[in-house]
């Protein structure tokens, strides 16, 4: 039975499936031959992260596909809901890249709050002859202790983001239509653990209080931070998106950074990838990284496991 990793998977991932009797193939074949590719080879299962795409045209054309894998979370490259109705399982690693992206959400959080994301760019540049000069523009950093993180969406990644923010200090709100309160446990090294429980706040009491905002949330139709949110929010918010695109009005957060409303924002993701908007690219209060929130060799290693784990209990279980 053969297995298309199409977007790559660990070698812990390929190990697995191999014992198990599956032939994995790990060729990265393009969107447009992927209907013959599929088809020539007899695939029984197709493995993806972000960048290709599952949609209807291409499960009415391919009958030998009977699963759709997703490494990662968010399957809106997948068309769900209709490959389920013609028969195929769908699966995806819910879990395995939470603690991933979190850390992600504080190495923007981290950066910008000292202005590293803007050092970076300048020191190379002006380091030699303006030393004194971007000591003095790089002086005014705050700190994360004691100050508040509001976060929207409360599932697996929003709850390894709010566990980082209360182990380093910070107080933690955040909002959730379906999540009224948690408890959430911290564990340390030492075996040792702390826990807490939170409740659900409204989004607009969250946006009130927050001094830095993150989105943890499937993709949406429309904005959940536009304008009337940006308006609500505390001078000199921070923003950070590693959720994904089109969550966030760009064209008014660049308004709102420009004006001072918001002192920065972190993007992982873009409302138009892969080609984001120029203007938030060289913008300099906005720290950058390309849709790279699972990209952890520790993650990776668990979405691989995961979807070999998933992939031969289905088999196994459909004989």
């Amino acid at each position: 039975m053969k297995i298309l990793a199409n977007d790559g998977i660990s070698n812990s991932g390929v190990k697995k499936l191999e014992e198990s009797g599956f032939e994995v193939i790990t060729t990265n074949v393009a969107q447009e031959q992927l209907e013959n590719y599929i088809n020539e080879n007899e695939i029984s299962g197709i493995l993806v992260r972000s960048a290709t795409t599952v949609r209807k045209e291409l499960i009415d054309n391919t009958p030998s596909l009977k699963l759709i894998g997703r490494g990662g979370v968010g399957m809106d490259n997948i068309d769900v809901d209709y490959a389920e109705s013609k028969g195929l399982k769908v699966i995806n690693t819910p879990a395995a890249s939470s603690h991933s992206v979190a850390e992600l959400v504080f190495s923007h959080l981290f950066s910008c709050v000292r202005f590293l994301h803007d050092s970076n760019r300048n020191m190379p540049l002006e380091g030699d002859n303006n030393f004194k000069k971007l000591k003095k523009n790089y002086s005014k950093g705050i700190e994360l202790k004691g100050k508040t993180l509001g976060v929207i969406g409360f599932g697996r990644i929003g709850q390894e983001t709010a566990k980082i923010a209360l182990g380093i200090g910070m107080d933690v709100v955040y909002y959730d239509k379906y999540i009224e309160s948690t408890e959430l446990e911290l564990n340390f090294s030492d075996n040792k653990s702390l826990s807490f429980i939170l409740e659900s706040s409204s989004l607009d009491e969250l946006i009130k209080k927050s001094d830095f905002i993150t989105l943890h949330v499937p993709a949406q139709k429309e904005y959940i931070i536009g304008k009337n949110e940006f308006d609500k929010m505390k001078d000199g918010v921070g923003i950070i998106n590693a959720a994904r695109g089109g969550v966030i009005d760009e064209t008014e957060l660049i308004n709102y950074i420009e004006n001072k409303k918001v002192s920065f924002a972190g993007l992982d993701t873009f409302e138009n990838e892969p080609t984001p908007s120029v203007k938030l690219l060289m913008h300099p209060k906005i720290s950058l990284s390309p849709h790279i929130g699972a990209a952890t060799s520790e993650a990776q290693d668990r979405i691989g496991i995961e979807l070999a784990d998933q992939i031969i209990n289905y088999f196994n279980n459909d004989k």
